[in-house]
């Protein structure tokens, strides 16, 4: 259905509206994690005749892999020949994306760290030095068209790829100062540039989950923050099918649990946590419980015009958009759904696309 936002950008070029009026070239600071997405971005950037800088983020980590992924960005800018400088934010990232994290979960809901990453880090403190060392623009790997013009951002070529639901916080001010520019190329693709360029990482894997765990399991790091507080996990109908070790450690849409379905076979989703009763609801994936018809928001972006009524909304990474109807207060929203939607976590991001497909922006459910 989003598809049509790749109309959004007729150009081929990464930002069409570079070089009117520019003698010299402009200046793009590119994050580079040390997988093959920043690294081809980068690439094309200098290839577009841009002044480009690599520049690593050295975040918070659990696993030791960070140590790696420096050491690849490192080859990636001396096989491209730019300048490569590694930024400590260990301190900060640890601050505004792993303690919020845990705070959340602690508290009963189930929040969104990349988008948070993504506020607060790339697009927070990598913007703000960039712009302050001379930068004209920030770029980085991420899968999203845009809209120069509007200084909005639609969702990628590739859809399996589009990165657009973890950047609804960016303002337009940002938005106009950043450039991606992968948006118009197939995951497939930019593998391909990234081997005839002869970058190291062409052939590296994507990083998988939350990227400051590595390899560590969810639970297992959050069992070093949250104290264990077993209970009963029922069925709809109240019966006991088994324990959970905390309500802390669930998300609604959970399954995988560990437990037989009622019936003994079928595949039960966490439907609620009754935090007074210390329980896990967990029923079938047709369950009545599953769904919602309508949620509310917090701290919301938008970026439309105010007159949009009807828009697409997404309530989790990679679901299909649904059709519904967006009642603004401020920073405070209601979603009422077209339909009924499953799955919907308090903590997590709603994202909003107009019928055309531009992203306008998100908030947090509540």
């Amino acid at each position: 259905m989003l598809s049509a936002l790749r109309k959004v950008n007729k150009s081929d070029r990464i930002n069409p509206e570079r070089g009117k009026g520019m003698n010299k070239p402009l200046k793009v600071f590119v994050g580079l994690s040390g997988g093959v997405d920043s690294s081809v971005a980068a690439f094309l950037l200098k290839k577009e005749g841009y002044e480009v800088t690599g520049v690593h983020i050295r975040g918070y980590n659990v696993d030791g892999c960070a140590e790696d992924d420096a050491l690849m960005a490192r080859r990636a800018a001396e096989k491209l020949h730019i300048p490569f400088y590694v930024w400590n934010m260990e301190e900060e990232y640890k601050k505004a994306v792993v303690d919020y994290m845990v705070s959340a979960y602690e508290s009963g809901i189930t929040p969104n760290p990349d988008v948070m990453c993504n506020k607060e880090i790339k697009f927070g403190l990598f913007y703000e030095k960039a712009m302050k060392l001379g930068a004209d623009f920030i770029a980085t790997g991420h899968y999203a068209l845009k809209d120069g013009k509007k200084s909005i951002l639609a969702g990628a070529k590739d859809e399996s790829k589009d990165q657009t639901y973890f950047l609804w916080t960016l303002d337009k001010r940002i938005i106009k100062k950043s450039l991606f520019p992968l948006g118009n190329l197939l995951k497939s693709e930019v593998r391909k540039i990234a081997a005839k360029a002869g970058l190291p990482n062409a052939e590296r894997k994507d990083s998988q989950g939350i990227c400051f765990l590595g390899k560590l399991k969810m639970s297992d790091f959050l069992a070093q923050y949250i104290r264990e507080n077993p209970g009963p996990i029922v069925g709809p109908d109240g019966n006991v099918l088994g324990t959970h070790k905390g309500l802390s450690f669930y998300t609604l849409g959970q399954r995988h649990l560990g437990i037989k379905g009622m019936g003994g076979g079928e595949t039960l989703y966490v439907a609620e946590k009754n935090r007074e009763r210390n329980t896990l609801v967990v029923a079938p994936e047709d369950s009545p419980l599953l769904f919602v018809k309508e949620v509310f928001l917090s701290d919301v972006n938008f970026l439309g015009n105010g007159k949009e009524k009807e828009i697409l909304v997404r309530v989790r990474y990679r679901q299909p958009v649904f059709k519904a109807e967006l009642s603004l207060n401020g920073k405070k929203a209601k979603l009422k759904f077209a339909k009924p939607v499953k799955f919907v976590a308090p903590g997590q991001s709603a994202v909003f696309y107009s019928i055309k497909g531009e992203m306008l922006g998100g908030g947090v459910i509540t």
